[in-house]
C-alpha cells in the first residue's frame, strides 16, 4: 500500500514550467527538444497542393435561376452554382495570365543571355586581336635585335621598320574606334 502511494505521488510531481521570453528561447526549446532524441524521425511538411477549383457539373438539376417561379431554396443553389463557376473561370484565367508571365520571363532572360555572349565574345576577339598584334610586335623586335646583333641590319632597315609597325599601329587604333 505504501507503494502505490509512493506511485501517485511520482506521477503528480510537477515539472518545472519554462515560459519563454523572446522568439530565441522558443527557437532554442525546439532544437533542444528535437535534439533530445535524434534517432526520431522528424517530419518535414512538403509544399501545400495549388487550389484547384472543382469540374464543373455535367447536369444541375431543377435550378431555375433568381427569376419568377423558382422556390425560396432555388435561389441559394442558383447563386452558389454561379459563385462555383466564376471561381473556376477566374481560376483558369489567372492560370493562363501566369504561363503568359512565365513564357515572357524566360523569353527576356533567353535574350538577355544571347546579349551577353555576344557582348563577351566581342571584348575577346578584341583582347585576341591586341595580343597578337603585341606578339608580333614582340617578334619583329627580336628578330631585329638579332639582325642588329649580327652585322647585317643598318640604321636604315630599322627605321623603316619602326615606321611600318607604327604605320600598323595607328591604323588598329582606327579600326577600334569605328568599333
Amino acid at each position: 500500500m505504501a507503494d502505490e502511494k509512493e506511485d501517485k505521488n511520482s506521477k503528480n510531481v510537477k515539472k518545472d514550467v519554462y515560459i519563454p521570453q523572446t522568439q530565441h528561447d522558443v527557437q532554442r526549446r525546439k532544437i533542444e527538444k528535437l535534439m533530445s532524441n535524434p534517432d526520431k524521425p522528424v517530419v518535414i511538411p512538403g509544399q501545400k497542393k495549388e487550389w484547384k477549383p472543382s469540374d464543373p457539373k455535367d447536369f444541375v438539376r431543377f435550378v431555375m435561376g433568381s427569376s419568377a417561379g423558382a422556390g425560396s431554396g432555388e435561389f441559394h443553389v442558383y447563386r452558389a452554382t454561379r459563385r462555383r463557376e466564376n471561381n473556376r473561370l477566374k481560376y483558369i484565367d489567372d492560370k493562363a495570365k501566369k504561363e503568359d508571365a512565365d513564357a515572357e520571363y524566360h523569353k527576356k532572360q533567353e535574350e538577355n543571355e544571347t546579349m551577353a555572349d555576344e557582348k563577351t565574345a566581342k571584348k575577346r576577339a578584341k583582347r585576341l586581336k591586341k595580343k597578337q598584334k603585341k606578339q608580333a610586335l614582340k617578334k619583329s623586335k627580336q628578330d631585329n635585335v638579332k639582325d642588329n646583333a649580327s652585322g647585317e641590319g643598318t640604321k636604315e632597315s630599322s627605321q623603316k621598320e619602326n615606321t611600318q609597325n607604327e604605320n600598323t599601329e595607328s591604323e588598329d587604333d582606327s579600326d577600334e574606334e569605328k568599333t
